[in-house]
């Protein structure tokens, strides 16, 4: 799916509208990420030492840099919405870490379109259920539900909504 008009959105909700590519989370990132969260805790930035004291085996991303890549992912995913003139991120209802991402690891966002409501006269509101695959493994990432915003000018709104 490429693009949708703003009168298609809604025919989608229910449906998975998208499936990312694959982002690979190499060390680089997550020491990248460490510095500009000023979080360098052991397990994601000293390699040796999370192989010897953690449960991991060796470094593992952030939850929160995991979570971060939910922005890229939705580039690479979701249909354009060819009136929107800019998207703007609402929030999250629920974010749960449930495995995590060793370094090194890939991967990829699934979004299904759980929700879509107009709101004022220039925006429409998106919710999706999200879960981020990490590439061989059983378990996601992490799962989550985001809100985003569609912002239309007021032109644009379909009559029937």
């Amino acid at each position: 799916m490429k693009d949708v008009s703003l009168s298609e959105v809604k025919g989608l909700v229910g449906t998975e509208v998208g499936v990312s590519d694959w982002i690979t989370v190499d060390q680089a990132m997550i020491d990248a990420f460490a510095g500009a969260t000023l979080d360098d805790q052991f397990i994601h930035t000293d390699p040796e030492r999370a192989k010897a004291e953690s449960p991991f085996g060796g470094t593992i991303a952030h939850g929160f840099l995991t979570l971060s890549l939910l922005s890229a992912m939705n580039y690479s995913a979701l249909p354009k919405i060819r009136e929107q003139t800019m998207g703007i991120n609402y929030g999250f209802e629920r974010v749960t870490f449930v495995a995590p991402v060793k370094s090194g690891a890939r991967v990829r966002g699934r979004f299904t379109l759980a929700e879509a409501r107009f709101r004022g006269a220039s925006m429409l509101t998106n919710t999706y259920d999200v879960t981020v695959e990490i590439e061989d493994e059983r378990k996601p990432a992490l799962t989550a539900r985001w809100t985003t915003i569609s912002q239309f000018d007021p032109k644009d709104r379909p009559e029937d909504t």
